[in-house]
């Protein structure tokens, strides 16, 4: 991990191993995966950008887990899933899916799948 990224989380610290457990397995799905560190989110890439993770407050914060992370999915079509705290289309064909994770158990298969998705269509564009 590095120092960008430790900065990231200096004012939630707690949110930590949901991140690493995300990147984790974001990285052993795609190894070539690049991680850009930024102020307001830490983005993935495997030549176009396919996922990202932030604070983003997709809820009125009492609906919030503590901790908490946003995944943020690009997908061609609109996830539709109790999981999805937001979803938009800012441009014809992309949808940015936003998804809370509160615990390490919700990386899960479900959810990588959708990565997966969200990966073959940003590789694919």
């Amino acid at each position: 991990m590095n120092t960008d990224t430790i900065i990231f989380f200096n004012k939630q610290p707690d949110a930590l191993p949901l991140y690493e457990a995300f990147a984790d397995a974001v990285t052993k799905l795609y190894p070539e995966t690049e991680i850009r560190v930024q102020k307001t989110q830490i983005s993935f890439y495997d030549v176009h950008m396919f996922a990202c993770v932030s604070f983003l407050r997709v809820k009125k914060k009492k609906a919030l887990p503590d901790p908490y992370l946003v995944v943020t999915l690009g997908m061609p079509y609109p996830l539709e899933s109790p999981r999805v705290a937001v979803k938009t289309e800012p441009y014809p064909g992309r949808w940015t899916t936003h998804i809370v994770i509160g615990e390490t158990e919700e990386i899960d298969g479900e959810l990588l799948s959708w990565l997966k998705e969200a990966h073959d269509f940003a590789k694919n564009k």
